[in-house]
């Protein structure tokens, strides 16, 4: 048997019910570095299924009958939408927790093997094409250097595509977040308030250019306590309007520049690891990410 499957404390066999291997799995699943939202979204999807179920019906009495069964009534009789991107992920679940216990030896047949993966793909993110992305920080470049001088655009939309860091890490920054001196070289610091997100904190690198812009940024609108003191529609309008005045036919959003840094940052070379921890983003979210990062490059 495989070292360290379950720990030895939870004497997990084939008659343990659900809830009780669940406990097994969590710790299983967070000792193989999946994020805590992963653990806790992973381990709900096995509970609803022992909550369906008899409490004392044992992990080693159930059938891919039984289980095509409760995605069926998830689906049609739980009376609770279930959206396809719910259901692949419970679908997921299924699968990795029954095999867990097949490959340690509690069960032995596999029940979830042969349950048709559901794979609900969400639409094709829009990204920047390199022209888009130039005409974009060249309009940027000019309110900059206009006759009375606006770094504030440009100091956000160049970092958004540099970092690729989402909406509310943008909000949170903090001027204490850069370390703007730092030996190994000039970086923003994504930090989160919460210990449950803290594995999404990261150390990105700056550019010399926006370290420039932002020094220039700051002289006109002195700091406190956050980086852009502004409410999150105040800057979501500010990139509206730069990409209106760039001439976009589509519509720049925070969204649209970290899929923008992701695919420049693919399209370089980079390695897919490092982008993935980059953006802050678990190994199962980054199997998504990847997939359509691909298809964007093909475009490109």
């Amino acid at each position: 048997m495989p070292d360290s499957p379950i720990p030895p404390s939870a004497h997990i066999n084939a008659a343990t019910p659900l809830a009780g291997a669940v406990s097994a799995w969590r710790i299983y699943l967070a000792d193989q570095g999946n994020s805590p939202h992963t653990v806790k979204a992973f381990a709900a999807d096995i509970l609803l299924l022992a909550g369906h179920m008899p409490p004392d019906r044992g992990v080693g009495s159930f059938s891919t009958t039984d289980l095509n069964n409760f995605l069926k009534w998830l689906q049609e009789g739980r009376g609770v939408p279930c959206s396809p991107k719910s259901l692949s992920r419970r679908i997921t679940s299924l699968k990795a927790f029954f095999r867990w216990l097949t490959q340690y030896g509690v069960i032995l047949a596999d029940p979830a093997e042969k349950v048709v993966q559901f794979s609900a793909i969400s639409p094709l993110p829009q990204a920047l094409t390199p022209d888009e992305t130039q005409a974009v920080l060249d309009t940027a470049d000019r309110m900059r250097r206009a006759q009375k001088p606006d770094a504030r655009t440009y100091t956000l939309v160049s970092l958004l595509l540099i970092t690729g860091i989402k909406k509310v890490e943008t909000l949170n920054i903090h001027p204490n977040h850069l370390a703007l001196e730092a030996p190994e070289g000039p970086y923003l610091f994504v930090r989160y308030a919460s210990p449950q997100n803290r594995y999404k904190e990261r150390k990105i690198a700056l550019t010399p250019e926006w370290i420039a812009a932002y020094q220039e940024y700051i002289a006109q609108y002195p700091l406190d306590e956050k980086v852009f003191p502004w409410s999150q529609r105040r800057l979501e309008y500010l990139l509206e309007d730069l990409g209106n005045a760039a001439g976009l036919t589509k519509h720049l959003s925070f969204d649209m520049c970290r899929w923008t840094c992701a695919l420049t940052d693919w399209l370089s070379g980079v390695e897919p690891n490092k982008i993935r921890q980059k953006l802050g983003i678990s190994k199962i979210q980054w199997r998504e990410v990847a997939n359509k990062l691909q298809t964007l490059a093909k475009g490109e």
